[in-house]
């Protein structure tokens, strides 16, 4: 029999029905915070630098001050940013089916800021790591900021990282970059989740970027559900049973939520 319901209440009974829910974020989802994705162009002193370019291991080993630099203004765009109502319609639907017993809900998401787990929400699992987790580049202990953070100006500047109190070695962003591996214990929550999910989210993500990409066609080959929303089309429209075509912050509350 033809399914004549409406979309958006078609797939409001699929999220019902599932009792195990993994939401999967890219970067569409902070963009609408304000945070800018590696698409957009670059000013101030970094107008000269692709992204790219910065965010290397050779680029670190060359020049630490230009690297840290740049993600110490990347983690100043995120610290002024706001969690938009997407991130908080997500915080939202887990903590009520949390509080009702009806299933589980993990948010493994591809972005490096905090936005998720500063709307509430559970914490995320960071395929690509935290700006807010920085490591030693030498021995790999973690490593932490300053207790005042410091005013970054609006171009950006140069700055030396900070010493391991480890072994003294400069501490590194806590990102994946270009020609890295994904973290192992990341990579092994996050396939975990979605080999036993019922039902993958995908919201914001280009499904271009691999092996990230892969994760929710890892769970519709476990027989999920995948379910799309994305104001544009993706490599996941033929692949979803639902797309919701719309931003995260217009269509979660709705979908999530019942809020119009």
């Amino acid at each position: 029999m033809m399914d004549t319901r409406p979309p958006l209440a078609a797939a409001r009974d699929a999220i019902s029905a599932a009792r195990r829910i993994v939401i999967f974020t890219g970067a569409g989802m902070s963009a609408e915070s304000g945070v800018p994705t590696f698409r957009d162009a670059l000013t101030g002193l970094w107008a000269r630098f692709s992204a790219e370019a910065l965010a290397t291991p050779e680029a670190f080993a060359r020049d630490p001050e230009l690297v840290w630099g740049w993600y110490e203004w990347r983690r100043a765009r995120v610290r002024a940013a706001q969690p938009n109502a997407g991130h908080r319609a997500i915080a939202e639907f887990a903590a009520r089916r949390a509080a009702e017993g009806s299933g589980g809900v993990t948010v493994v998401t591809q972005n490096v800021d905090d936005l998720h787990e500063r709307a509430g929400g559970p914490a995320a699992v960071h395929l690509h790591g935290s700006l807010f987790a920085p490591r030693c580049g030498a021995c790999g202990a973690p490593g932490a900021f300053a207790t005042v953070e410091p005013v970054e100006p609006e171009g950006g500047r140069r700055l030396a990282p900070p010493r391991c109190e480890q072994c003294g070695g400069a501490l590194r962003p806590g990102v994946v970059w270009f020609g890295e591996g994904l973290p192992e214990a990341a990579w092994s929550a996050a396939s975990q989740a979605m080999d036993s999910c019922d039902l993958v989210l995908c919201v914001g993500t280009s499904a271009l970027v691999y092996p990230a990409a892969a994760l929710p066609e890892q769970a519709l080959r476990a027989g999920a559900t995948l379910l799309q929303v994305n104001p544009g089309h993706t490599a996941f429209d033929a692949l979803a049973r639902f797309n919701l075509k719309g931003s995260a912050a217009t269509v979660l509350p709705a979908l999530l939520c019942g809020n119009h």
